[in-house]
């Protein structure tokens, strides 16, 4: 069914029908037109989650020091200029209100129309309220953020029939660092006020947002670059400069990477990093400078090789600076099972012979090989591959050492019917 162009011809029919469309729906009936699937697939987290349709939509609305803290805990904040000058002039105009909702759903900024937004209060959409979908029901705020994409809910589309004289369309914020949602912005109305260009006029403001967000970062980056020249400058070894968030600004004496995965909460001092082993990291103005510590200390190094979950292979490396763990795929963990099974080392060619019974496949071993190190570099050699001499590496298996690895290698299969004997398993219950 293609609303926008009902709607135009004829607003009033367009609502009848939507509103059947809807009645059949939510009584189970077969509605005469199938609802937009994006429509209907929120209609069906509503009735699943008992979203009641004839509820008042109106939630707690946030206290004025917590609307407050939010507003000044978001990123969406740099970008309010970009928002109000691409929607709000002819919001304003065409009886519209812009609003602006966290990654919550919480009404951080609004404005617009002074009619529309009284009209706006009267269903409780104001600053600091709560208009995710599982609240709310389907509107053009909740839904865009489940959905992760643009959204029109054009009258009877919204879940609550209370809304049936509302129209809105949202399109959801992401952050370019990380592609976390940081909100949603919102243009909604009267429902004669729809019009079929608001969905694309809102989306290509969000996207643009999004771009000066990303230009923001690019700065930032800059400015932690320029303040950490003249620092790695003066380092021997490897070392790097990166942003809160693990981005590069600028290396010395080791390959370039985009980003480095850190911590959640990183302080300074002697830290392991999986991408990078032992590191020595110290705070830089907007970031940390990281340098590879010296690998004196790894021979107290252990690493457990645990292979006694379904398709949730992990390793856990435990020493002097504390311990981590990375979760395998399927690949890795064959790989690392094979070199625990042979410790004097396997070539390319061995491990290619191992895995795919062809010796000749060595650029695919290479390159996974390659992935594995990224993580574990530091207790692995190469020419062969092995793991180092100074680590202990134990296998933990399940109870039916023949489930796991979960692999059509034919050297795996050789070592599930011989890992009794190859002196490198140890069951769950033998570890403990």
């Amino acid at each position: 069914m293609d609303v926008a162009r009902l709607a135009v011809r004829d607003t009033a029919q367009a609502a009848r029908l939507l509103s059947d469309v809807r009645a059949a729906r939510l009584t189970g009936q077969r509605p005469r037109l199938a609802p937009r699937p994006v429509i209907d697939q929120s209609w069906d987290r509503m009735l699943r989650s008992g979203v009641d349709p004839d509820h008042d939509v109106r939630a707690g609305l946030l206290t004025s020091d917590e609307l407050e803290r939010r507003r000044e805990a978001s990123r969406l904040r740099h970008v309010l200029p970009v928002l109000r000058q691409g929607l709000l002039s002819a919001a304003d105009v065409t009886q519209h209100i812009v609003v602006v909702a966290d990654e919550d759903g919480r009404v951080l900024w609004r404005e617009g129309s002074t009619p529309v937004l009284r009209r706006a209060d009267s269903y409780g959409f104001e600053p600091g309220a709560d208009w995710a979908e599982g609240v709310v029901g389907t509107n053009g705020v909740g839904t865009p953020m489940v959905a992760r994409r643009p959204v029109q809910v054009f009258a009877s589309e919204h879940f609550v029939r209370s809304l049936a004289a509302w129209t809105c369309a949202g399109a959801p914020i992401t952050d370019p660092r990380d592609g976390r949602l940081l909100g949603v912005v919102d243009v909604s109305g009267p429902l004669e006020t729809m019009h079929p260009a608001t969905l694309a006029w809102v989306d290509s403001v969000a996207k643009l947002a999004e771009a000066r967000l990303r230009e923001r970062h690019h700065r930032s980056l800059e400015r932690l670059r320029s303040a950490a020249a003249p620092v790695l400058a003066r380092l021997g070894g490897r070392a790097l400069a990166v942003d809160r968030d693990g981005w590069t600004a600028a290396v010395t004496g080791t390959p370039y990477t985009n980003r480095v995965a850190l911590p959640k909460s990183l302080s300074p001092g002697r830290r392991w990093l999986p991408a990078l082993g032992l590191c020595e990291v110290e705070p830089l103005a907007g970031g940390w400078l990281i340098r590879a510590a010296e690998p004196e200390a790894r021979g107290a190094s252990r690493i457990v090789l645990d292979l006694g979950r379904p398709r949730r292979s992990s390793v856990t490396v435990s020493g002097p600076a504390g311990s981590w763990t990375h979760e395998l795929s399927p690949r890795h963990a064959e790989l690392l099972y094979l070199l625990a099974l042979h410790p004097a080392g396997r070539s390319a060619a061995e491990l290619a012979d191992d895995v795919f019974g062809d010796p000749a496949r060595t650029v695919t071993v290479r390159a996974e090989m390659s992935r594995i190190r990224r993580y574990l570099g530091a207790f692995l050699d190469h020419r062969p591959y092995r793991f180092s001499e100074d680590t202990e590496v134990d296998v933990l298996l399940p109870d039916d050492p023949r489930d796991l690895p979960h692999s059509t290698a034919p050297a795996v299969a050789r070592g599930r019917a011989a890992e009794k004997t190859a002196g490198v398993w140890t069951a769950p219950d033998d570890a403990q």
